[in-house]
């Protein structure tokens, strides 16, 4: 069986992709998350992008040239150690066309080529059954279940995905 995979390129953030974030800054685009930002919070957000000191944000840019949503990983501490976590969002008009499976696969791809940390870690909420799709498309690993802060002062249940950089990547 053959199976169909989308092709993406990721765009460096810039600072004209603010109205991306205001477009997936919406109640259905961010119920797992906490729900929308205020406009303050998120133009804050926009500044971390464009400021990133490790990992990167970028601009998820389909075959056709259409701009259909956004993915960056930095770096967090994790369980006593550096490592980066993945986040992505696409827009509504875009999902189910694994383009965020794509994007995720990239992203791998560009923090295996940096120098830093053995892990990318993704945390999907467990009641997201899209994002949770996405890191086992991506080839990701299901660790377990933990209790994550996010928004801060907010818990969630979220699944710890995890894939090594330092493995040999597979022909996905």
């Amino acid at each position: 069986m053959t199976q169909n995979v989308t092709r993406v390129d990721l765009a460096a953030w810039d600072k004209g992709d603010f109205r991306l974030l205001e477009r997936t800054n919406t109640p259905e685009m961010t119920d797992h998350l906490g729900g929308p930002e205020s406009a303050e919070a998120l133009a804050a957000r926009h500044r971390r992008y464009l400021e990133l000191p490790k990992g990167g944000m970028f601009r998820v840019v389909t075959a056709e040239g259409e701009t259909a949503g956004a993915i960056g990983f930095w770096e967090r501490e994790w369980r006593g150690g550096p490592v980066w976590e993945a986040g992505w969002s696409v827009l509504p008009e875009f999902q189910g066309r694994g383009i965020a499976a794509a994007a995720a696969r990239e992203v791998v791809r560009v923090a295996r080529e940096r120098d830093g940390n053995r892990y990318l870690h993704a945390f999907p909420s467990v009641d997201h059954p899209a994002s949770n799709g996405v890191c086992r498309k991506a080839g990701f690993e299901l660790l377990e279940e933990v209790s994550f802060e996010y928004p801060k002062g907010s818990w969630m249940t979220c699944n710890d995905w995890r894939t090594d950089l330092q493995a040999t990547p597979t022909g996905r």
